[in-house]
């Protein structure tokens, strides 16, 4: 786990070595045990690194190939590596001087191409410059776990783990984008490959670039649709659970492959609790394991952490917050984010205390509602599949209804539904764009001073997901599932995880994102995964390991007690950043107070959310100079 960055050419740049330094300081905090920068034809590669799998000087980079033809610089982790060094042995291919990954990734590499991404089982980014083409390769993992950014102009591109490394080299004009801002007021996040930055990009997740005189290209490697076995829905319910049981357990094994010592996050809920338990029966020491608990007991988790603690004899470390902790860390947590995220400090908090223990690799139960259909917009779904024949309704008639319901029973709750209410079908696609939504695009109008809005990006993902990768053909659960993990789970989950955990040189495993597991998962039917109540092909697979008072307790998630803080400890902090967010010229005069004094007041359709995705965006704008 490391930090990479780089600029591929070079011609007329002054200071190179400045320029360089500067992007792989501001990454620092990725990997404080190594660093390297190294210039390779056109290219400049820099890195940061984690020591995790070898700790010895010989593994460290930018890594190269024995002729000195290929340099890689590779943030991540490969889990199957000995396997691939296995294959590459036998086969003569290469000569190792090292028990490293990363040089079984360039050997994969160099080897087999491109096409190595296929063999791979990990999280990754990564670039291989090639001296001899003049061409560099960058490419990033199925799911999006790792994190690259990249600004082209000119003939040059930049690359880079962070924005802030970007933005630190001098070469990348510090501007908002516009229509990103409309899709972070909508969503509490921008959705890749657009960044808060203007002409600062996201690769997304499974996808190659390639940069050469040619100039800059890129491509899809990886569709997890074109994956999924049609004939897993058709698997009798034992095999099913024995497929998901088996997978699940490969999938954290795998995981426990480390030179650090290592541990896991633990809430008490379902989906970090399956991940502890299958730790603890991997591993041959006991498991560490950290939960953050508060005073305040509808926010607290802490009974039900410690029942798995106890179940599998762990070291626990509970990390009690209270406001007085929050309000003097929240100013580094604001520091450490890399891209503006309402969620971050959440992450930030544990993964400080986790580091702190001595603890370098954690394991994390992310991934587990996405998969396994955790989340109430499952439901919500499968409820409107259900009513379709609402769309039957004349829409002005249903139109109509919407208004009456926002203005006789105001809520957030009744803004999406007159937003549904609009939908011309009941689909997936139609209907999943809503859920999500922190502002409807009437408020939208309200609030901001433009007219027409951008696209919305995530009915652009949907109409994607549906429509070219076939996602139509599976069922519906697995629909909602892949808009959950393209749009909520990279954009906001794995953001905040990585920028977040590796803070603190953190590095955060995530085994409910195994491509075999979710593949698998994505075929089975609607039927076997929620019977009767959330989770069922995760919990019935697992019920050794799960306590009934895990199962059945009431789902909470993992959020700190921001409502009560905004009124009252954060209530100054919250108001000087939204009386500067007032000021800039995409606000109408007048509707961010307005929104602050609902808020003060109690106004059912301003929740906590939405009023601190407000205050992170222009904290973070301020912070690193950019202009509204």
């Amino acid at each position: 786990m490391c930090g990479i960055a780089g600029i591929f050419g070079i011609e007329g740049l002054a200071d190179l070595a400045g320029v360089v330094g500067r992007m792989n300081d501001a990454l620092a905090h990725r990997g404080p045990d190594a660093a390297g920068v190294v210039q390779v034809g056109q290219a400049v590669l820099g890195h940061r690194r984690l020591g995790i799998i070898d700790l010895s000087r010989g593994s460290d980079q930018p890594f190269s190939s024995p002729d000195g033809r290929h340099v890689l610089v590779f943030n991540g982790e490969i889990y199957n590596y000995r396997t691939l060094r296995t294959e590459l042995e036998r086969a003569g291919a290469w000569t190792f001087r090292t028990a490293s990954d990363t040089e079984v990734l360039l050997a994969a590499f160099v080897t087999w191409g491109p096409s190595c991404l296929d063999r791979l089982e990990g999280m990754f980014a990564f670039a291989v410059m090639d001296r001899e083409q003049g061409q560099l390769f960058i490419a990033r993992d199925r799911f999006g776990v790792k994190p690259l950014y990249y600004h082209s102009a000119s003939g040059r591109v930049l690359f880079a783990s962070e924005v802030r490394a970007l933005l630190a080299s001098g070469l990348v004009p510090r501007r908002l984008d516009p229509d990103a801002l409309v899709d972070h007021i909508r969503y509490q996040t921008v959705h890749g490959p657009a960044t808060i930055v203007r002409d600062v990009h996201l690769l997304p997740a499974g996808h190659w670039m390639r940069v050469g005189k040619d100039g800059l290209r890129t491509g899809r490697w990886y569709d997890p649709v074109a994956h999924v076995d049609p004939e897993v829905g058709q698997l009798a319910v034992e095999q099913v659970h024995r497929e998901v049981r088996e997978r699940l357990g490969r999938a954290v094994e795998k995981r426990l492959v480390s030179d650090v010592p290592f541990g896991a996050f633990l809430s008490g809920g379902i989906d970090s609790s399956a991940i502890v338990g299958l730790m603890a029966q991997a591993s041959t020491a006991p498991v560490h394991t950290f939960s953050v608990i508060f005073n305040e007991p509808e926010f607290s988790e802490e009974r039900y952490a410690r029942i798995i603690a106890k179940r599998f004899n762990t070291v626990h470390t509970p990390i009690r917050l209270v406001p007085e902790d929050m309000l003097r860390l929240l100013p580094d947590a604001l520091q450490a984010m890399d891209h503006p995220s309402a969620d971050g400090p959440n992450t930030y908090v544990v993964s400080q205390y986790t580091k702190a223990a001595g603890i370098t690799m954690a394991l994390s139960g992310t991934g587990g509602d996405e998969v396994f259909g955790g989340y109430p917009v499952f439901a919500r779904s499968m409820g409107l599949w259900r009513r379709r024949w609402v769309t039957g309704v004349p829409r002005g008639l249903r139109q109509l209804v919407g208004a009456g319901l926002t203005t006789f029973r105001p809520s957030i709750r009744s803004s999406k539904l007159a937003e549904l209410l609009r939908a011309s079908s009941f689909t997936v696609e139609d209907t999943y764009p809503v859920s999500r939504l922190t502002f409807t695009d009437d408020e939208l109008r309200r609030m901001l001073a433009r007219d027409p809005l951008p696209d919305n990006s995530v009915r652009s993902i949907m109409r994607g997901i549906m429509q070219a990768d076939g996602g139509r053909d599976l069922p519906l659960l697995s629909q909602v599932s892949l808009g959950e993990m393209t749009t909520y789970l990279q954009h906001v989950l794995l953001r905040d995880t990585d920028q977040m955990s590796m803070a603190h040189a953190l590095e955060v495993r995530v085994p409910f994102l195994d491509h075999h597991l979710v593949e698998f998962v994505l075929g089975v039917s609607d039927e076997l995964k929620y019977p009767h109540t959330p989770k069922r092909l995760l919990v019935d697979p697992l019920k050794d390991l799960l306590p009934d008072e895990v199962v059945h307790r009431p789902k909470m998630g993992f959020v700190l007690p921001w409502e009560p803080w905004m009124r009252n400890e954060l209530k100054s902090f919250c108001a000087a950043h939204l009386e500067r967010l007032a000021t800039w010229p995409q606000f109408k005069p007048g509707a961010v107070k307005d929104l602050w004094n609902q808020f003060l007041l109690g106004d059912p359709r301003v929740n906590w959310s939405r009023i601190w995705s407000l205050v992170v965006l222009e904290d973070w704008v301020q912070r690193h100079g950019i202009e509204p």
